[in-house]
């Protein structure tokens, strides 16, 4: 069987720039439905404590008003099952929205005003008078009692006192991040329309199937009467990665009101309403020989959850595979703090986790005089270090070479502060990375039309990455088509059902089920063809058959079919005697300003090994992503809580610091290796994340070696630079 060109593998642009660079690409916030009324939600101005009183009458007496709701009616909101939550509640409380009158969070939804219009529940919201028995908020890891998460155990791997003790050097430190928000472009919307017992949720989401257990659970429906569409979503980074409590308000709010409702968080409802990463404190030790082998690794992470959830950002991931030791111990502990739940943001754990981990090693290499990239070399693990399996494919030490051949690193030039151009400090710091890859079943539709044209659907989405794009080569390779007769369906729970976009698992899951479903619809096409004599392909080996649009539609339009569809679906293998894990190195140059401290990142490479490459300029766009995601990690992004109040200091963009092109030098992309022969029908894994991870590390070694000082607490600014303050 052959097509007429390899599809897989070119570089297309992205077939949904037109309409988003025209502003036709219909979101969440564009659907437009007759009778919308639009709500409001009032937040809580506390962090801990109890609403003692809400006076709504002005509320519900004001213009337009359709609808007050606060913890004493009238919404009615059943038990969730929520994929993520520790309770019986929607992400964010582990409790039904406005089901009490406890506060746990500072911004915590306490009230929604439905109204005809924005303006008219923003105006009745903001007429709601609300009285609180506040209590001391706990806001801070330090002041809390660590504890280890529910269901966890320590990782302990042979014995880190002896393995410490046969170290002829050893390095001890400790690591510091703050809170971060994801700070979508899009906030997160939601419209939702009932039809009798039907409810459709137009929803700003990574995970449709999620939200519609959610809603169906909620509302003791079905879940095939429940509805949740998403065509474009605005980017995520993990803040619409589950189920908010908004979601389900607005869906009871439109049954109360008969009518449909639309929901669109501010800016500053975003930093309190779609979860956070929390901020992390974390313990290092390494033990070595004098030759540079490990011969310890003690990681222990402390990140904070909120008093409903058990999220856990954990930082030991990458720790656990990413070096060959034989004596390692790894312990997480969560804090509960009055703040928001904590959510899975771009490269959850990994991101702070590396930043600690990468720091440590670069430190232990300034130690024993090695080069940095050497260092690692001599440690590289061969097999997964945690469980023994080989690796389904590792490519990590061209990564380390090919990386480090495009960057010119220098390995005899690892004298802090020798470079200088004026005033200017000039330094080079590199970093591991690491990104295990979620399996996930998927399924996916395909459907050949007469008209030349051929269809997929599957119940995935486009957060932004080039799903659209990606899909429909995958479909146009096995079909013999070009990409531009290929229509992609995606956001739609009545399609095919696929996991989150999430976890850098869309390609490498939804993929081989487009895969799939492309190769039944064709050889069924093909096997009743072979087998009708009056068809021209009639006793033909299939296998030498040339399959293009003019095979189908000839096929199609002789015995006078519209079209025909197939199903295929991807399990993944549960039993595989594999580790599967996206690697990389990252490589970067600092310029700092002897003067004022100021960090300027002048260029970076990243050196990936993603398996195959479906198409190298979307692959290369979640790349540089996740490389200025780790910018900003590194030097700008810091949520700032209030220590007493528990507040969200700046809830806009003018205080939480975001990277523009003015502050990003040149980020250079090379991706190594080839297809995994044994992850999946295309040999590809995740592109999303792993570009995070080591980013932030590789840039805080850059600044010591430039100017001799060593940051262990990020962001980077002039004054820890300047060690003032």
């Amino acid at each position: 069987m052959s097509s007429p060109a390899p599809w897989i593998g070119a570089a297309r642009p992205r077939v949904d720039g037109p309409v988003k660079v025209t502003g036709t690409a219909v979101y969440t916030g564009d659907v437009a439905l007759p009778g919308l009324a639009h709500a409001v939600l009032l937040q809580s101005t506390i962090a801990k404590g109890r609403i003692t009183g809400l006076d709504i009458a002005a509320a519900e007496a004001a213009p337009g008003v359709l609808a007050v709701a606060t913890p004493d009616g009238p919404l009615r909101i059943g038990r969730v099952a929520s994929y993520y939550s520790a309770d019986n509640g929607p992400m964010g409380d582990g409790r039904t929205p406005l089901s009490d009158h406890w506060v746990h969070h500072h911004g915590q939804h306490i009230a929604m005003v439905v109204a005809e219009t924005p303006e008219q529940a923003l105006a009745a919201a903001e007429s709601i008078r609300v009285r609180y028995h506040e209590e001391p908020p706990l806001v801070r890891i330090e002041d809390a009692i660590p504890q280890t998460p529910p269901g966890r155990e320590d990782i302990v791997r042979g014995d880190l006192t002896t393995g410490l003790a046969v170290a002829d050097v050893r390095v001890e430190a400790y690591y510091e991040t703050p809170p971060q928000h994801m700070n979508a472009m899009e906030p997160c919307t939601t419209t939702a329309r009932w039809a009798g017992d039907r409810l459709t949720v137009y929803d700003s989401t990574q995970t449709l199937t999620q939200v519609r257990i959610a809603l169906a659970t909620a509302f003791g429906l079905p879940a095939e009467h429940v509805r949740v569409l998403s065509g474009f979503v605005g980017g995520g980074f993990g803040s619409k990665g589950t189920v908010w409590p908004h979601v389900l308000l607005v869906a009871a709010a439109a049954r109360h009101v008969g009518r449909p409702v639309r929901l669109a968080l501010t800016r500053a409802q975003m930093f309190t309403s779609c979860g956070i990463r929390p901020a992390t404190r974390q313990r290092i030790v390494l033990g070595a020989h004098r030759d540079g082998r490990l011969t310890a690794i003690g990681h222990d992470g402390t990140t904070s959850t909120s008093p409903g959830e058990n999220v856990v950002e954990s930082t030991g991931g990458v720790t656990s595979t990413l070096y060959a030791c034989p004596n390692v111990t790894i312990r997480q502990r969560i804090v509960r703090l009055d703040m928001q739940a904590p959510t899975f943001q771009r490269a959850p754990g990994r991101a702070p986790g590396s930043f600690a981990l990468e720091s440590a090693l670069d430190e232990l290499a300034h130690e024993l005089g090695l080069d940095p990239v050497e260092l690692r070399l001599r440690n590289h693990a061969d097999t997964d270090p945690a469980t023994g399996r080989p690796w389904s494919s590792k490519h990590l030490k061209d990564c380390y070479r090919l990386g480090a051949e495009r960057f010119g690193w220098d390995p005899a030039d690892r004298t802090p502060g020798t470079r200088r151009e004026g005033d200017v400090l000039i330094g080079s710091g590199m970093a591991s990375a690491t990104h295990e890859m979620d399996p996930g079943q998927a399924a996916a539709s395909a459907e050949l039309r007469v008209d030349g044209t051929a269809v997929v659907g599957v119940g995935s989405h486009d957060i932004g990455t080039g799903t659209y794009t990606v899909l429909g080569q995958i479909a146009a390779d096995v079909l013999g088509l070009d990409p531009d007769r290929i229509i992609v369906s995606l956001g739609d729970t009545d399609l095919p059902e696929a996991p989150p976009s999430i976890a850098s698992q869309t390609v490498a899951n939804v993929g081989p089920a487009v895969r799939r479903a492309c190769e039944a619809v064709r050889d069924d096409l093909l096997a009743t063809a072979v087998a009708d004599p009056e068809s021209p392909l009639y006793r033909q080996e299939i296998g030498a058959i040339v399959f293009g649009a003019d095979t189908f539609t000839a096929e199609l339009a002789r015995t006078g079919t519209p079209s025909i569809s197939a199903i295929g679906h991807h399990h993944p293998d549960v039993n595989s005697p594999y580790t599967v894990h996206s690697f990389g190195a990252q490589f970067a140059e600092v310029a700092v300003d002897a003067l004022t401290g100021t960090v300027r990142v002048r260029r970076m490479v990243g050196a990936f090994d993603i398996g195959r490459v479906v198409n190298p300029r979307t692959a290369r766009s979640q790349a540089i992503g996740g490389m200025t995601f780790g910018l900003a990690q590194a030097l700008m992004e810091a949520t700032a809580i209030d220590p007493r109040r528990g507040h969200v200091v700046e809830p806009h963009f003018a205080g939480y610091h975001l990277p523009v092109n003015a502050d990003i030098g040149t980020l250079d992309v090379l991706f190594v290796g080839g297809p995994d022969p044994h992850v999946n029908d295309l040999g590809a894994r995740g592109a999303g994340e792993i570009g995070v991870v080591g980013a932030a590390a590789a840039i805080a070694n850059a600044v010591f070696h430039a100017t001799g000082v060593r940051i262990r607490r990020l962001p980077i600014t002039p004054d820890r630079v300047l060690r003032v303050g």
